[in-house]
């Protein structure tokens, strides 16, 4: 056979194959590169996901409504002036923490942490003894709420602001690692974690847990390691977000769920709480009268009289057994009142932005060795991480300091910024000076952290300091002025009662309807 046929037929069939595989990928849009493909490179597109709804909670579809009081504010505080604001959509659990849930969460710190480090199981349980009072009886609750199995479906109360963020750490860690399993990334739940072998979300991300991998089940394209298998990355959809504990603007938005009488961009009743109308329900003539949340309807009536009893629970009720809102969420009035991730301040409705507005910035990021890698996990499996420094930031406009929690309330740096700000011949937003347009974040004033704080100082000037957390909705204990979203209270961060619960919340990726 003619060579120079041969060649020209080589040639073709290479020409073919090209094609043909070339064919088979997605080319960038930017680059002509192929993409998911070795021998271009190995880049993984993003494969797009509607993020998943995650266990136990509903999506709650963001907008704008009116923030705060709806009505007479009789203790006169003047905390909760009414501010228009947004709020993006997110997701919220349906319910309270209940009784069980934290149980689960004990537990399992036990079993992991219980042998080496038994104070890390004993530094979460709840605290019992918040159900005493000196002239009460309330012993079979300090005894049994908590653990009897009567009360498993009961919102877990005792927990402070800070335990509750450690729980909504751990249940991140916990469905992502399921998310995993079932993914087919990891063989099954690795039996033999314990101490700092255990999985959390961070310590996976970075490489440092490798648990039981499924050999093969994720290989990189990279084609310096080619066909080796990898982890997974953010990028490929499967992990969720963290969860955490709802902002306030977030609760009160959840709570007064505007989405059950809004036409068009029109609310056609501004609620006073989380439903239309009164304290009784007036739906279904079936349900007429019937009390739509646990709270203290009077002075000594807690429950109402036998035969007759009104919302039928003296203390806490289980989590589902009122009516839910327009959301879908249960007990966003009465039951227990609930932590949220705000720092308590008087003026944060008056100051805070208007998109997703909160008080409580505090800026971190993980913690690097000499070859500024991150450093290894602690004793317990976590990433560390550290305050973000002032020299690392010198040239953002947007931010300086990793404590943003005082920012523009009172204090002494928020009111040096503010004759600075009047020098400047600045009134709105943002402030010129000179040629450059200069945001009131990036410009920091020349103040002591000792000077910023002197003003929260606990017992010294204020009882409100920076570990005064927002706490939302009425509880079983309250009056009905309590059930209204836009009331306010607040607890220091290391404290617990017997009327105080909390749920979680997760950022929605991407799409803001569902």
């Amino acid at each position: 056979m003619n060579k120079a046929f041969i060649s020209k037929l080589v040639l073709c069939f290479g020409v073919i194959v090209l094609f043909a595989k070339c064919g088979s990928s997605e080319q960038s849009a930017t680059t002509g590169w192929y993409l998911d493909d070795p021998d271009w490179g190995g880049f993984e597109s993003a494969k797009v996901y509607e993020q998943m709804t995650p266990p136990g909670m509903v999506f709650i579809e963001g907008g704008a409504f009116v923030m705060g009081q709806t009505t007479d504010n009789v203790r006169y505080e003047w905390h909760n002036q009414p501010k228009r604001v947004t709020v993006s959509s997110f997701y919220m659990d349906e319910c309270e923490v209940t009784n069980q849930d934290y149980r689960e969460y004990v537990y399992w710190l036990n079993r992991m942490y219980g042998s080496d480090y038994p104070e890390v199981y004993k530094k979460a349980l709840p605290d019992t003894l918040a159900w005493r009072s000196k002239l009460s009886y309330n012993e079979p609750m300090v005894d049994y709420y908590f653990r009897h199995a009567s009360w498993a479906d009961y919102p877990v109360v005792g927990v402070s602001w800070l335990q509750a963020n450690e729980y909504c750490s751990w249940r991140t860690d916990r469905v992502n690692e399921k998310l995993l399993v079932d993914a087919g990334i990891l063989e099954q739940i690795d039996p033999d974690q314990s101490a700092e072998n255990v999985f959390t979300t961070d310590a996976y991300l970075v490489g440092q847990y490798e648990g039981i991998p499924v050999e093969g089940a994720l290989v990189t394209l990279d084609p310096l390691n080619s066909g080796e298998t990898r982890i997974v990355k953010l990028e490929d959809g499967i992990l969720l977000p963290k969860f955490r504990l709802p902002t306030e603007a977030e609760w009160e938005y959840a709570a007064l769920s505007l989405v059950g009488n809004t036409v068009e961009e029109r609310i056609v009743e501004r609620r006073i709480y989380p439903w239309n109308g009164h304290i009784v329900r007036t739906a279904e003539k079936k349900y007429y009268g019937q009390m739509m949340a646990n709270f203290k309807r009077s002075r000594g009536d807690a429950m109402g009289v036998a035969s007759a009893l009104n919302d039928h629970w003296e203390y806490t009720a289980p989590v589902m057994y009122y009516f839910p809102n327009d959301y879908g969420l249960y007990n966003m009035a009465g039951n227990v009142a609930e932590w949220v991730l705000d720092v308590y301040r008087v003026s944060t409705g008056l100051d805070a932005k208007g998109i997703n507005p909160f008080r409580g910035n505090y800026y971190m990021t993980k913690v690097t060795d000499a070859d500024d890698l991150i450093a290894e996990k602690d004793s317990l499996g976590r990433i560390t991480y550290r305050a973000v420094t002032e020299d690392e930031n010198i040239n953002r406009r947007n931010y300086r300091q990793a404590d943003n929690i005082n920012y523009l309330d009172g204090d002494m740096a928020s009111q040096l910024r503010g004759e600075w700000k009047k020098a400047a011949g600045g009134e709105d937003e943002d402030v010129n000076v000179g040629s450059e347009s200069t945001d009131e974040e990036g410009e920091e004033a020349s103040v002591s952290d000792n000077d910023s704080k002197n003003m929260y100082d606990y017992s010294k000037s204020s009882m409100v300091d920076d570990k005064a957390r927002v706490v939302k909705g009425g509880s079983w204990k309250d009056r009905a002025f309590y059930l209204s979203p836009g009331q306010r209270r607040f607890l220091d961060q290391s404290q617990s009662t017997d009327w105080i619960g909390f749920r979680c919340a997760m950022d929605r990726m991407g799409s803001r309807e569902l």
